[in-house]
């Protein structure tokens, strides 16, 4: 079985919880949302329905790239997000996660960015040369 094909329902399986997460317990996803992020409870509970719709989408053949792409965008429009959570934690005498967690993440940014395309069936990259 391919790889992409085992990833798949992982990938959907992570933002189908982090959007159920979102909806039942917006507190913490609040408290780590910029300040100029308008309307914050609005916001939240849409990126966790757009997290459950991409989830669902990732499943289904004919939604598939729209799904990924939608995630992928997703994950960048929240990187800023995650940028606060890290600014706010290591700015505490004594930081609840620290750089272990932060750097990481932070670093991976990127990756689940494109995990999201390639599940999405968006890009083949590094793979195989994407057609023409």
């Amino acid at each position: 079985m391919p790889i992409r094909t085992v990833l798949r329902p992982i990938v959907a399986t992570a933002f189908l919880a982090a959007g159920v997460l979102h909806l039942l317990t917006p507190a913490p996803f609040l408290g780590i949302t910029p300040g100029w992020v308008p309307v914050a409870p609005t916001v939240i509970a849409l990126t966790g329905l757009a997290e459950i719709a991409g989830a669902v989408g990732l499943t289904v053949p004919r939604l598939r790239r729209a799904a990924g792409l939608g995630l992928a965008l997703y994950a960048v429009c929240v990187f800023p997000a995650n940028i606060q959570h890290a600014i706010d934690d290591l700015a505490r005498a004594e930081p609840l996660l620290g750089w272990a967690y932060h750097g990481p993440r932070l670093l991976l940014q990127p990756v689940i960015v494109w995990l999201c395309l390639w599940v999405g069936e968006v890009t083949t990259w590094p793979w195989r040369r994407q057609a023409a």
